[in-house]
């Protein structure tokens, strides 16, 4: 057991922090251990499949003039988000306090979407981000616009 457990479970026997917090913070030492063991890897999975390094979001507008305003082209967009923060988001989703955590779930409710963040575990993390890996999104906008999110 490392030193962050023990420190954990430590201030749990004093009393200092909750069951819940004392679960939450192993979760993300877990979380934290498997990304130091995935990036002792290379760039390469489990499944010697290429893990991409960038979640890109691009947006190219279309060629259709009409619809232009000011008569002069939209700007273009293109995002990079290196992976690696990506997985630190998620992995912070594992402190977020109680009262967070249920405003998100009631906002997901809301918008339709059946998910409870506090199931989310460490060991899920790193699937979410692979599949993530094998998702590309193409649309063709109505005014000729072309949006792509994937990974590189």
């Amino acid at each position: 057991m490392n030193d962050n457990k023990k420190k954990i479970l430590d201030m749990l026997a004093k009393g200092k922090i909750s069951v819940e917090e004392a679960q939450r913070l192993l979760n993300a030492v877990d979380a934290k251990e498997i990304g130091s063991e995935n990036m002792g890897r290379g760039s390469r999975g489990s499944d010697d499949k290429v893990k991409g390094k960038y979640l890109r979001v691009t947006i190219v507008p279309g060629e259709d003039r009409k619809n232009w305003e000011h008569g002069s082209p939209p700007e273009r967009v293109n995002v990079r988000i290196p992976m690696s923060l990506v997985r630190a988001g998620i992995k912070l989703s594992s402190l977020m306090p109680r009262e967070a955590m249920e405003k998100t779930n009631e906002a997901l409710h809301e918008k339709g979407i059946n998910f409870d963040v506090r199931n989310l575990k460490a060991e899920d993390i790193e699937k979410i981000i692979d599949a993530l890996g094998d998702a590309e999104i193409d649309i063709d906008g109505s005014h000729g616009e072309k949006v792509k999110v994937f990974v590189e």
